[in-house]
């Protein structure tokens, strides 16, 4: 092949990325096997020729001498005179190298190079920084001077220009093992020895287990004492020489000993038989493992471990494997060879990345018998405690380490005694104690820990406490005026808004008087309400106790009474309806009286004051009583500090999401803070007042809308602010140990009970799925309806929540067979279609009473069905039109239809706001009886002009069902 193409190959192959040029690279790819074919310039000097024939015998691949330095340079893009040029001129090296590169290839770390390179003015600024090939040779230098590797030669080359040599690369050759490797060329090349009688690289030792031959000049190294540093043998022509080439340092445990070279790739071995001679080991055997000193030894390597002396009394001979190769002695090596095989011996580059990369700890048969030493000892059996300490609760698997036994065993026990568990399940302590006592454990209980999820309360100094506006709380029976009573004071109309005339919720207000404000709270009167009351009660500084005139004390009134005194709150009187015909205070201030309520007028210390909430009569004294009795009271509060306050109704709004009404007790609430409330967290959004108005910081005593938690808080709940990384941190561990408590209730199953039920086979669940628009209205929903049973039929709450029903409300209750009952909710078109489908019952209230007094008669068998609520179709309000009669919705048809005569509701955000009439419904102008789906009309409500764009106006009859006969 002439000249031309071999350069045309070369160029070809360079484009492909299948060159590796420079000694460091060269070695890299021969090593890994990717190399198969290694060119040399003609005009190398002799040393590097001979560096690559040598490493190229080792690794068993072709080496050619082939062009010159100029014509291999050229072929490859990098010529060697454009590199001298370019140095000469200031303009650096071709090659680039970035610091982490380095850092990766030497084993350190970006901080190391950038430090070595400083030390040399070099500048890096940073891990991605480039360097020129100058550079890198500095580093190499650097590190090769650490691991004591670098020779004089090397030196010389790295200082001057780069030796042109190539490597071919071939990726789909594998990588090299470190298995014994023969060279056949080492024969072809027998003429090119030493005529010393040194044996040259990769030549063939000596077989028929002949020590090897020493020369005369051989110096015998003086024998040492144990634990004394062998001397470092830096001349050549010594017993026991220099490792052979690419191998891993010896582990020298017999100090004094005359070791030969081992061969490339051997592992260490523990040799126990004195007397041997030392000769070299073969490629991949293992090293041997002198622990006998007292031999006479060669000169230890640079940067060898310490010889170890475990044995004494041995004469040094060489070390020798049985059926091995003999290395035979090697004469001093001659100035023109230039590689040390003494005991100093350095190695070149590619002996030293092997090292590198190659196994230098001892194999795994060396830890063998230690392993089988440690398996073989009996296991003990554990020391079971007699007496452990418990908390409140405790899981079953840490139960079952405390007490030193199997999960498995302590859930057999639990299982007998009729308790099924998991083991990461939590068992509270008289469990735990029985369990224990079952395995002869006694238990002792820990002092009550300090509960993570509850915030420090902060002590408030005397003289930062100012005086703030009376919170009030209107108590009182369903029906006797106190909504009312309070929209004579607030002059707004709220009943009005009420389903059925009642309050389904805890409303927050504020009202000024005379310069000064004051809070009230309205909470329901109807008996389902007992929580909501109690809860109002406790966060209340004033009560004032509606009692109708005509009525007199009736039985929620006695509640209020008892919830007012069990909180320690002043309760005012309030005998409203006076202007009823057949109002007698007198009578209703004796029924008080039986319950030590006794009027000032009658010598008591209670005030009473009547009034009328449609004629605004006795409004101003009850008014000027409630701040009379707060002056008397000095309620003060510090403005000043983080704010805590009380949750006093929550709810999810679809377009604001969770919102809750919190009434500020201390400090002050701000936009931006981070606040927590039972499990739920976040930041404050947005706040708005009673009014609807959009406010910036909430003072003490001040109710507001708080938008920016990240779940619906249950009413009645702290809310406190903290900062971010507690709110989390603590709401986290509340809905952990919420979820503890739930796992917790598991069901313990007796015979009896179980018997039992077995006789009452009639006995049935009437599960059931509640939604609501507030989370009050859920409490009272369930605690009414989980009170509802009877011989035949035991109500189960399967599930509750606040917001729309949605399709997965529906398939709940098709799982397990529920009713769905919706309170001030309206499930949406896929729940309807799905219930449909599943035959879900879903039963929609707005009075809290009807949906107790409904189940209640299925119950017993006594509902009979004589009316079905049929829903015709729905309509999406596009536009508002006003008229001087009214407000027009212009609507489009979604589904069914919309006739005139039906009856509409008024759908905001799966929120049910009104049920009414159509006044009218027109298309292009004209009255129409109907209009199907997939057509725009007008739609006008009877007495009903808040329609926003976007409502949903959902049309339905009511038709008669006739009982099955």
């Amino acid at each position: 092949m002439n000249e031309h193409k071999i350069i045309a190959l070369l160029g070809l192959a360079q484009k492909a990325g299948k060159v590796a040029s420079g000694e460091f690279a060269i070695e890299k790819a021969v090593r890994s096997g990717k190399a198969k074919i290694i060119l040399v310039a003609v005009d190398a000097t002799i040393n590097s020729k001979k560096n690559y024939r040598d490493l190229a015998d080792y690794y068993e691949v072709v080496c050619y001498e082939v062009l010159s330095k100029e014509q291999i340079g050229t072929a490859i893009g990098k010529s060697p005179r454009e590199v001298a040029e370019r140095k000469k001129n200031g303009g650096g090296s071709m090659s680039k190298y970035r610091v982490y590169e380095l850092a990766k290839e030497f084993d350190t770390t970006s901080k190391v190079i950038i430090d070595i390179l400083a030390r040399n003015n070099i500048v890096a600024k940073n891990h991605m920084s480039s360097i020129d090939e100058d550079a890198k040779t500095v580093i190499d230098r650097t590190f090769a001077r650490k691991t004591g590797t670098f020779t004089e030669e090397k030196t010389r080359e790295l200082a001057g220009q780069q030796q042109p040599a190539l490597a071919a690369v071939r990726s789909d050759r594998p990588i090299q093992s470190g298995q014994e490797q023969r060279f056949d060329q080492q024969q072809q090349r027998s003429d090119r020895q030493g005529q010393s009688g040194q044996q040259r690289f990769g030549q063939p030792q000596l077989r028929n287990g002949q020590s090897g031959q020493t020369s005369s000049n051989e110096q015998r190294p003086s024998q040492q004492q144990p634990g004394q540093q062998p001397p470092r043998n830096d001349h050549p022509g010594q017993a026991g020489g220099g490792q052979r080439f690419g191998q891993q340092q010896p582990r020298n445990d017999r100090p004094g000993q005359a070791g030969g070279g081992q061969r490339f790739g051997q592992q260490q071995q523990r040799n126990d038989r004195p007397g041997q001679a030392g000769g070299g080991q073969r490629f991949g055997q293992q090293q041997p493992r002198n622990d006998r000193p007292g031999q006479a030894g060669g000169g230890q390597h640079f940067g060898q471990q310490q010889p170890r002396n475990d044995r004494p009394g041995q004469a040094g001979g060489g070390q020798r494997q049985s059926g091995q190769q003999q290395r035979a002695g090697q004469h001093p090596n001659s100035a023109e060879k230039g590689i040390r095989r003494d005991g100093a011996g350095v190695k070149p580059a590619f002996e030293r990345s092997f090292d590198q990369h190659g196994s230098s700890r001892r194999s795994s048969s060396n830890r063998k018998p230690a392993v089988s030493q440690v398996s073989q000892q009996q296991k003990q059996e554990p020391v079971r405690p007699k007496t452990i300490k418990l908390g409140e609760i405790i899981t079953v698997k840490d139960l079952a380490h405390k007490m030193s036994r199997e999960v498995s065993e302590v859930i057999k026990k639990l299982m007998v005694l009729g308790i099924m568990v998991t083991i990461n399940q939590e068992i509270d302590l008289d469990t735990a104690t029985i369990v224990a006592s079952e395995f002869g454990v006694t238990v002792e209980e820990l002092p009550p820990e300090i509960d993570p999820t509850l915030i420090a309360e902060i002590e408030d100094d005397e003289a930062s406490l100012v005086l703030r506006s009376p919170v009030v709380t209107i108590m009182g029976h369903v029906d006797h005026g106190k909504t009312s009573l309070l929209d004579s004071i607030r002059k707004t109309n709220i009943t009005a808004s009420e389903a059925g005339g009642i309050t389904q919720h805890i409303g927050a207000y504020q009202v000024n008087y005379q310069g000064k404000k004051i809070v009230f709270l309205d909470t329901p009167g109807h008996e389902a309400f007992t929580a909501m009351r109690a809860r109002g009660a406790q966060v209340t500084d004033i009560a004032i106790l509606v009692v109708a005139a005509d009525d007199g004390v009736m039985p929620q009134t006695i509640e209020a009474i008892n919830h007012a005194k069990s909180a320690n709150v002043p309760i005012i009187v309030a005998i409203n309806k006076m202007d009823r015909p057949g109002a007698n205070p007198d009578h209703v201030k004796q029924q008080l009286s039986e319950y030590a309520l006794i009027p000032e007028d009658w010598g008591g210390d209670t005030i009473m004051v009547p009034v009328s909430a449609h004629t605004k009569e006795g409004i101003p004294e009850l008014l000027e009583m409630i701040l009379l009795v707060a002056e008397m009271r000095e309620l003060k509060a510090n403005p000043d500090r983080s704010a805590q306050g009380t949750i006093v109704e929550a709810q999810l709004d679809k377009g604001r999401g969770p919102v809750a009404t919190v009434l500020v007790q201390k400090g002050t609430l701000h936009i931006g803070d981070s606040i927590i409330a039972g499990t739920a967290f976040g930041k404050v959004r947005a706040m708005i007042n009673d009014r609807g108005e959009k406010v910036k910081k909430a003072p003490p005593s001040t109710p507001v809308e708080v938008l920016g938690l990240s779940d619906v808080p249950l009413a009645g709940d702290i809310l406190n602010v903290v900062d971010e990384r507690t709110a989390r941190m603590v709401a986290e561990k509340r809905q952990s140990k919420k979820r503890s408590e739930e796992l917790g209730q598991s069901q313990k199953v007796s015979l009896d009970d179980l018997f039992k039920q077995i006789q009452e086979g009639n006995i049935k669940d009437l599960n059931i799925v509640v939604k609501a628009d507030v989370q009050g209205s859920i409490e009272a929903l369930r605690q009414s309806l989980e009170n509802l049973k009877n011989k035949e039929v035991r109500v189960n709450i399967v599930h509750s929540g606040v917001g729309a029903i949605n399709e997965s409300d529906v398939m709940l209750a098709s799982a397990s067979n529920a009713l769905v009952i919706g309170f001030n909710v309206r499930p949406d078109a896929n729940a309807r279609k799905l219930a449909e489908n599943e035959k879900i019952d879903i039963r929609m209230y707005r009075v809290i009473y009807d949906a107790i007094n409904d189940v209640e008669a299925a119950m017993t068998g006594m509902l009979a069905p004589e009316y079905k609520e049929v829903v015709l179709g729905r309509a999406e309000v596009r536009q508002v039109i006003s008229i001087p009669k009214g407000v027009i919705a212009g609507s489009y048809i979604l589904e069914g239809k919309i006739t005139n005569s039906a009856q509409v509701r008024i759908i905001r955000g799966g929120i049910v706001v009104h049920e009414g009439k159509i006044e009218s419904l027109r298309r292009f102008k004209d009255d129409v009886k109907e209009v199907a789906s997939g057509y725009e009309c007008g739609i006008s409500i009877e007495k009903y002009r808040d329609i926003k764009e976007s409502d949903m106006i959902e049309a339905f009859i009511m038709e008669l069902v006739k009982p099955a006969s």
